[in-house]
């Protein structure tokens, strides 16, 4: 730091790119923050801040760019606090981060590791180049393991081999001070070198040296695809299927896998690759899939390879002579509800991995997939309503539910989020209610995925009065038997709930529906940390060989549907991506992603910049307050930092990420301010250029499921009253108060078993000593975020991450 190695310096004399980094480092965290520095500095008698001046440092956080830690660090300043008495505190708190942004300038790194992809046998080479105010020394890691013979500036690979593929960091040494390079990863590629490829050519332009192959396959096999490109940085993939990109995970890695192929996975198949601004494509390869035959021929009959292949050609003629014609939808669509950010009871992790895991599932089933995060009691029956809208005859309609819930008389009562404590039916949704609308629409299976407690409420007497017809297609599927809980194991990352933790093995198998869960209650019941505290129940009317992967073929649809499905594809669009152009000469791309149906992330990233301008950057802001997005989490250079855990693999690199939830609650057309944020070389001040942007109503905000209940639909089918309940609230509530939880909150790993999600009246904690390894989504009701050290890596795009998992242990075995 230019300004900052005379430790005598006082902070309000820090340079404001040097302040504006430690306050970003001090504003964002928890244990270490800004709050933890003023309880250091209030034990101080040199520096001390009142307990008043501390809430008026809070009090920052309400406004747009207010920063905590900027007062805080103003009002030490005034009371003459140094540059040294701040680094001792620092080190005190054992705040690494904002250490590095204070410490004299001792190491500066010039040239950063790049990432790199390169075939096997040829010469791997990473350079870190530093200077420092002594001679500086060099050590390489591979992940946290030391490379041998390796402290250079150069790490020389010759030749490389498949193993040597992973993460690798330098560390600088200089003195008592220290450096971490970025991050690189090295992809190694197992093939011949083609013609023409020669060693130097990792630094010319991008390269496919593996193509995919065309492939015949049977319904039920495993599609893998995979290709390749050499070339530095790391090339980018995106598999597309009949000129259209696919939506799951792993269809922007390297290698596709489609564990199981239906007949809807027929097509044309091709991979974009993409170094910076350059792109190219492979090969485009057919693949076919066949169905699986079972038919009965009045005589002998030859049927070879080729005619499998044409039978797939037209499903309406997989069946020759044959005594039973195989089921099938005429549609499949599913409605995924997780609630986690409950206003009047305990808070739950699992329930948004759940939702995300089985989105992604689904839809390789090819399900219309509608996900949605904490809705209220309207949301929830508005949600449901358009759920109703795409059902038709023999549709396959799929409910999948996780959050606080319980069951009186037989009934199913999932909790909204904005829920009263106590809270009855009037406040909830009635899970038998939506079946028997579904069972007007004459549906050809119903499946009902229930992950949530089943505990009696003892605040609810109703007595609902719901007849349903007697149907041969209706499969429940309860997380937990009747008058138990359900659980989710709690870690310092999100972890799926013990329900869709097992079920998501098994989800994509050719089985009968009640065949697959029986299957999942078995793998449940060998879980010894719930074993005896919950197992699935299954309960069904199912007549028919009824399966998740069965095909799709439509019927005579009305125009109606039509309509609906419509509605539906245009509530799932994603606003197109847009270049911005400045008058200063800058342009920065925008671009948009969806996490759930309802959370939609957008990425400003800069393309190019005058050169002249030496800082550069682009954020977003002025957002409709219908969204009520916390200015903390907006515009974060990584997207773990703005909460994006679940999609932080698929999205492009070195942007600025803004996620924004509760889509549903979007009035009117959602408008927002791009800010471009410059500074050049002859002046040192920022200058801002704006533009404004209106993306209309992006995925589910097309759908207005904020306005009130419109038809009412699931009211209308148990008679009870739907008004809030305004009775006295119980004097004695047996629930989990969050004082009793308060002391395991602070640890990464909670040694409780308590119940998932229960109504208000739910049995006391269970015992530590019987269920070490399960822990209940009540077993932290705070909202921080998750640790980031849980979050698995795997893409380029993942290397942020590394650094902050990685780093604290090199340095703690270098100090």
């Amino acid at each position: 730091m230019s300004d900052s190695s005379d430790r005598s310096l006082n902070l309000n004399f820090l340079k404001e790119p040097v302040l504006r980094k430690l306050c970003e480092a001090l504003d964002k965290t928890n244990s270490k923050g800004w709050r933890k520095l003023g309880e250091m500095v209030g034990n101080d008698r040199r520096f001390r801040v009142s307990s008043d001046e501390m809430e008026m440092c809070s009090l920052k956080v309400l406004e747009l760019e207010g920063s905590p830690s900027r007062v805080l660090l103003r009002l030490m300043g005034d009371r003459g606090c140094t540059l040294g008495h701040l680094v001792d505190l620092l080190q005190t708190m054992g705040h690494t981060e904002a250490l590095q942004c204070v410490k004299p300038p001792g190491i500066q790194i010039l040239i950063q590791p790049q990432s790199v992809a390169i075939i096997v046998g040829h010469n791997l080479r990473l350079s870190c180049y530093a200077v420092g105010k002594a001679g500086v020394q060099f050590q390489w890691f591979k992940t946290k393991e030391e490379v041998h013979n390796s402290s250079s500036p150069d790490l020389v690979i010759s030749p490389v081999q498949l193993t040597d593929a992973g993460f690798y960091i330098c560390r600088v040494n200089c003195g008592d001070s220290f450096e971490f390079s970025q991050w690189a990863q090295v992809d190694v590629l197992n093939v011949a070198t083609p013609y023409g490829l020669g060693s130097h050519s990792l630094e010319g332009r991008l390269k496919v040296v593996i193509q995919p192959q065309g492939q015949r396959l049977l319904v039920g096999e495993s599609l893998q695809l995979e290709c390749g490109a050499v070339g530095r940085p790391i090339p980018r993939y995106q598999w597309h299927r009949n000129g259209a990109p696919l939506h799951f995970p792993e269809a922007s890695k390297r290698r596709l896998t489609i564990p199981y192929l239906l007949l809807e996975h027929n097509g044309k198949y091709r991979c974009e690759i993409c170094i910076n601004n350059e792109r190219t494509w492979t090969n485009e390869v057919d693949i076919l899939v066949g169905p699986r035959i079972s038919v009965q021929f009045s005589g002998a009959m030859e049927c070879s390879e080729d005619d499998v292949f044409a039978f797939g050609a037209g499903a309406s003629e997989l069946i020759l002579n044959s005594n039973q014609e195989p089921p099938y939808a005429t549609d499949k669509v599913a409605l995924l509800i997780g609630n986690l950010s409950y206003r009047n009871h305990p808070q739950l992790k699992a329930p948004m991995v759940d939702v995300y895991d089985l989105t992604n599932l689904l839809r390789q089933l090819n399900f219309k997939v509608v996900s949605l995060l904490d809705l209220t009691e309207s949301e929830m029956r508005n949600a449901v309503d358009e759920f109703l809208l795409l059902l038709h005859k023999g549709v396959y309609g799929l409910l999948y539910y996780a959050g606080h819930g319980y069951e009186n008389y037989g009934n199913s009562f999932m909790v909204p989020v904005d829920a009263p404590n106590p809270y009855h039916s009037a406040n909830c949704l009635c899970v038998q209610s939506i079946l028997k609308l579904m069972q007007e629409k004459e549906t050809g299976l119903n499946v009902f995925l229930l992950d949530m407690c089943r505990k009696r409420n003892i605040h609810d007497d109703t007595t609902p009065n719901i007849l349903l017809r007697v149907t041969a297609n209706i499969v429940f599927g309860y997380a937990t038997c009747q008058d138990a809980e359900a659980f989710e194991l709690s870690s310092s990352g999100f972890t799926n709930g013990v329900f869709v933790k097992f079920l998501k093995k098994r989800l994509l198998e050719d089985e009968k529906i009640t065949v697959l869960l029986d299957r999942v209650a078995e793998d449940m019941g060998q879980f010894d940390a719930t074993k005896g505290k919950q197992a699935l129940e299954i309960r069904s009317s199912l007549s028919e060989r009824r399966a998740l992967t069965d095909p799709v073929l439509p019927g005579d649809s009305s125009d109606m549907a039509l309509a609906h499905n419509r509605q539906w594809a245009k509530a799932h669009e994603l606003p197109e991506s847009m270049s911005l152009d400045f008058d200063c000469g800058a342009q920065i791309k925008l671009g948009f992603a969806a996490e759930f149906s309802n959370v939609l992330v957008i990425y400003t990233h800069i393309v190019k910049k005058p050169e002249d301008m030496f800082f550069c950057q682009a954020h977003v802001t002025n957002f409709s307050p219908d969204l009520d997005i916390d200015p903390k989490e907006m515009n974060r250079e990584t997207p773990e930092e703005t909460g994006i855990y679940l999609l932080s693999s698929s999205l492009p690199q070195h942007c600025l990420y803004t996620r924004l939830s509760s889509l549903q609650k979007l009035r009117d057309q959602l408008g927002f301010t791009v800010c471009l944020q410059g500074s050049f070389k002859a002046m040192d001040e920022l200058v801002d250029w704006t533009t404004d942007v209106n993306i209309g109503k992006p995925l589910i905000a097309r759908l207005d499921l904020y306005r009130t209940m419109r038809r009412n639909s699931c009211l209308q089918t148990c008679p009870m009253p739907h008004s809030p309940c305004h009775s006295p609230r119980a004097e004695h509530l047996h629930h989990h108060p969050q004082g009793l939880l308060s002391p395991h909150c602070s640890s990464p790993y909670l040694d409780v078993c308590e119940p998932l999600q229960g109504a208000v009246g739910g049995s006391g904690c269970v015992s530590s000593t019987l269920y070490d390894n399960c822990f209940s989504r009540y077993g932290c009701t705070s909202s921080d975020s998750p640790g980031r050290a849980s979050i698995p890596i795997e893409t380029t795009d993942d290397i942020n991450e590394l650094q902050t998992v990685f780093i604290n242990s090199l340095q703690f075995h270098h100090q």
